[in-house]
This record gives C-alpha cells, structure tokens and sequence, in this order.
C-alpha cells in the first residue's frame, strides 16, 4: 500500500472504536516510494507534476514524474528513484539484481535539468537495483556535465556505504532476490566500478543507498541529506506533532534497519522533543520492548501478531491495518482513561 493508502486504512479503523478523535492524516515519504506523490499532496498543489517516458529494471517502457517547485530560492525539482528502478515493478521471479539497471533514473534527471532547475532532489529507496548506479551513469552520457551545473542532493533514509558488511549488496542484495551465492559476484562488481569510477566516495554514508544509486549521485557532485528530516521539514510535522495528544507511525517492517534513521524513528524523536505519546503500527515488528521504548514508542502493534502469521497479515491487506488500527484506538482509549 502507498503511504496516501496506509494512512486511510489506519484511519478508517481508529475511527470505528473512537469516532470522536480528531484526525490528521499526513502520508509520509523518507525518499522512497511515494516521495514524489506524498510531497506534492503535502505542500498543498504546491508545484506541478510532470510526465516523463523512462523505463524500469529490465528496459520496459514506464512513467517517471517530477515535481517541479519554484520558491525563492529558485526551481527545486524532486525525483522519486522508485518510480523507474523500483523493486515493486518486478514480479518475484523478476528480482535478479545482477540484471536490473538504473538506466531508467537518467530520463528524469535528464528532464529535470530540462525544467531549469537550480536543484534536483533524488529520493533514493526502495529500488530492486544493485549496480552502484553504472546504468545510470552510462545511460547519461555527456548529460552528466550538465548534471555537474545544478545542486544534487540524495535524500535517503540509510546512511550505509556502498561496499563492506554493511553495505549496498550486504544488507539489501537478499531482498531484492540475490540469493547467498550471487552475493560475492555483486559486490565484487561494485568494488570495480567504484575503484574504476571513484574509490573514495564507496565509503561515504549513503553511497549505497538505492543499490548504490547514491555512491553515482555522489560522484556526479552531490551531496546526502536525510529524506525523512527533508519531508518533515517541507511538510511541517513538527508543528503537528506539537498540536496532537497522540501520533501514529508506523512501516512495513520495524526492525534494527529502521534504527538507521528510517522515517517511523524520526517521528518518534519529534515526539520525543515535545513529550507526545508515539506509537507504531506496522506489518511487523522486530524489535524488542526495549528497543522500541528506547527509540521514543509508548507503543508498537504488529499485523503479523495481529493475524496469526505473516502470510495472513499479507492476505488481509488493508483490511488488516484497519482492524488493527481500530484496536490500537480501543486499547488507548482504555489505557488513557487509566493514566488519567
């Protein structure tokens, strides 16, 4: 589900066991799916969207949008990598990250340089690619001085680097279908590229964000920010967190990953600041009630306990999230009531 969609189950059950809470739906984005779709709702019209023909992980025809925003600062174009190198486009016997490519992210750059922007946003995650962005840069071409012209920034919400235990292949080659033998060959190609390329950049937190997308933004001269302060910020969520008794977060998954920076513990950590109770709803949760304390949750409520098992909480669907977000609502009625 996109975050518009997550948003709207949570609500839809809340609602039924407390119809008289006041809600505020803010879908959120940290840079991958949904970034560019989240920003334009939240900036309020704020900007125009734009089409342009690209293509996925495997060279088939797709649509990219750009977000075009003009401020006192000039015109800042965000561009979503999701939308073109995204994991959700491949079937499951498609995800084969030693074939996708990130070709497909170099017709919206390109596009967006066309637009006259003064700076390109890049919102980086969720990409079923592992090429340390080599398609991307090939596919541009000489466009790539023309990138060199205007301000790059990589949102992303991982600060991992390219190579190593922790890096692009590392943590996020399994799930984008490298089994454990394909492991050594990806990242023994991206050692080659990065030293063929620029070295010094693999080690920088965020180079391999995105498959390493963000090691080729980075030798295209740009530089990280966080996607998730980057969206708070233009949306505000401080000062609607200050003006709510209670905020609900939440992901697919709540786990030592999230730890790195992932969007549910910045807002956890807003609330933090201002003393709201926080709480996550999630499709599954992998921390222990320490870690989730630790990191700012009153509360976490898994889907996955919720039905039973994980292939039920996947087969319910939205209709999973709304059940259990109405017993979250019940259960801190009741737990309010107590406090108070």
């Amino acid at each position: 589900m996109s975050a518009t969609e997550t948003a709207a189950a949570i609500g839809a059950g809340w609602r039924k066991a407390a119809p008289d809470d006041v809600l505020i739906l803010l879908p959120m984005a940290d840079g991958g799916p949904g970034f560019v779709q989240v920003l334009h709702a939240g900036l309020g019209g704020r900007g125009r969207l734009i089409d342009v023909p690209a293509s996925d992980p495997l060279g088939r025809p797709v649509t990219g949008q750009l977000l075009v925003v003009d401020d006192e600062r000039g015109r800042t174009v965000y561009v979503e990598s999701a939308q073109v190198c995204g994991l959700h486009l491949l079937s499951t016997a498609e995800r084969d990250p030693s074939r996708t490519t990130s070709a497909g992210l170099a017709a919206l750059l390109r596009a967006a340089v066309d637009e006259g922007a003064k700076r390109i946003v890049v919102g980086l995650g969720g990409t079923g690619t592992n090429d340390a962005g080599a398609g991307l840069l090939e596919r541009l071409g000489a466009d790539a001085e023309r990138l060199r012209a205007v301000e790059l920034m990589a949102a992303t919400d991982v600060d991992i680097p390219l190579l190593g235990a922790h890096g692009a292949t590392a943590v996020f080659g399994p799930q984008k279908g490298a089994p454990a033998a394909m492991l050594p060959v990806l990242e023994e190609r991206l050692a080659r590229f990065a030293d063929a390329t620029a070295p010094e950049l693999g080690e920088l937190p965020g180079a391999g964000a995105a498959g390493g997308i963000g090691f080729a933004l980075f030798a295209l001269g740009g530089h990280r920010t966080s996607g998730a302060d980057l969206v708070m910020r233009l949306l505000g969520v401080s000062g609607s967190v200050a003006a709510s008794d209670l905020v609900i977060t939440g992901e697919g998954s709540l786990d030592v990953q999230s730890l790195q920076g992932k969007l549910p513990i910045r807002i956890a950590a807003c609330c933090l600041e201002v003393r709201v109770p926080c709480i996550a709803i999630c499709g599954r949760v992998m921390l222990s009630r320490s870690q989730a304390v630790a990191a700012g949750f009153a509360e976490t409520y898994s889907i996955e306990t919720h039905a039973g098992s994980l292939p039920a909480a996947l087969a319910l669907g939205a209709a999973g999230l709304s059940a259990l977000a109405q017993e979250a609502a019940a259960a801190w009625q009741i737990s309010g009531a107590d406090s108070g």
